[in-house]
């Protein structure tokens, strides 16, 4: 009796065994691979609950979910040789179990390894600017440079890669600081001078309206004495208008000063010079009476002396004789 209940105790307990070895539960989220003796099944299994064999076959079971990988910051120097430090999150999945399981050791580590030499290179080939302005083409850079030899001979999809942080060094921080206040004073300014150069147009309108009615601007000025005594002040302040001192200066007696005329820049005094030159032309001088004209005085031949001067002197000479032989032709 107790060898049979031996037996029996036996027995469940190599069926608890076996069956233990034989079923396997494969969660929603995984894919289930089959070993037979070392040998890869290209069958996969799904979820649920799925039968193998107790001798020979092991399961590995692969997780389909998306990962989100964080990859350490790395330093590198950009294009425009400025040294950064950036980390990055990479988003993956494996989309084929087999490959993820059989050619790469681990496939976590690798993507790992894979990211930062990545970020490294991106981080070598792009300027300062881009990597925090153009965060979306960097990524998409970013997520090509990783994906092209991960999907194909390893099984997994990169969804995609976000750049977390860009660090700059304090120096730098301070030069953007600076310039970003340069740019703002310089648009303050130019607010500033458009608002000048509009309000000047605006005066200047104003102006040309009171200059038509001198009544304008007297009552312009009586506004003014009226806002000034609206403040409750001892001290009234009474402006007076330029045109007012011009026109007593137009009304002083008095000879007018040449000085004080305002001068044409493009009057050169051509017209003046031009009538005065016909007045010239015109005007009928007296003619000189042949009495008037003075006697040539005689001139005594020269002596024959005058042959024996040595050359340079006769030279020297030459125009005063030839002036002398044009008097005495025509005398």
């Amino acid at each position: 009796m107790g060898v049979v209940i031996a037996v029996i105790v036996i027995v469940v307990l190599i069926g608890l065994i076996t069956a233990a070895r034989s079923f396997k539960v494969v969660q929603q989220y995984e894919k289930g691979i089959i070993y037979r003796f070392g040998r890869v099944l290209p069958e996969i299994r799904g979820p649920g609950l799925t039968v193998i064999r107790p001798i020979g076959d092991r399961m590995q079971k692969v997780n389909m979910q998306i990962v989100a990988l964080a990859v350490p910051a790395q330093e590198g120097i950009t294009r425009d040789n400025v040294s950064v430090r950036v980390d990055a999150v990479v988003y993956f999945r494996v989309v084929d179990p087999i490959k993820a399981t059989v050619n790469v050791q681990n496939y976590m580590f690798a993507i790992s390894q894979q990211a930062q030499t990545s970020l490294r290179s991106i981080i070598g080939q792009s300027e300062m600017d881009q990597l925090l302005a153009e965060r979306e083409s960097v990524n998409r850079e970013l997520r090509r440079i990783i994906d092209e030899p991960t999907e194909g001979p390893w099984g997994i999809r990169v969804e995609r890669v976000e750049i977390k942080d860009v660090s700059l060094p304090d120096a730098m921080k301070r030069s953007m600081s600076r310039q970003a206040e340069a740019e703002r004073e310089r648009r303050a300014r130019i607010i500033t001078a458009d608002g000048e150069y509009q309000a000047s147009k605006r005066l200047a309108a104003a102006a040309n309206v009171m200059a038509r009615d001198p009544a304008a601007l007297q009552l312009r000025l009586l506004q003014t004495v009226v806002e000034v005594a609206g403040e409750r002040n001892s001290t009234l302040v009474m402006p007076v208008p330029v045109e007012l001192l011009r026109f007593f200066e137009k009304m002083a007696p008095g000879p007018a000063h040449p000085e004080h005329e305002p001068v044409r820049l493009d009057d050169l005094g051509d017209a003046e010079v031009a009538a005065a030159e016909a007045a010239i032309a015109h005007e009928n001088l007296p003619q000189l009476e042949g009495a008037a004209l003075p006697p040539v005085p005689e001139v005594e031949p020269v002596p024959e002396a005058a042959n024996n001067v040595p050359p340079d002197v006769r030279e020297v000479a030459a125009p005063d004789l030839a002036k002398t032989d044009a008097k005495r032709k025509g005398a």
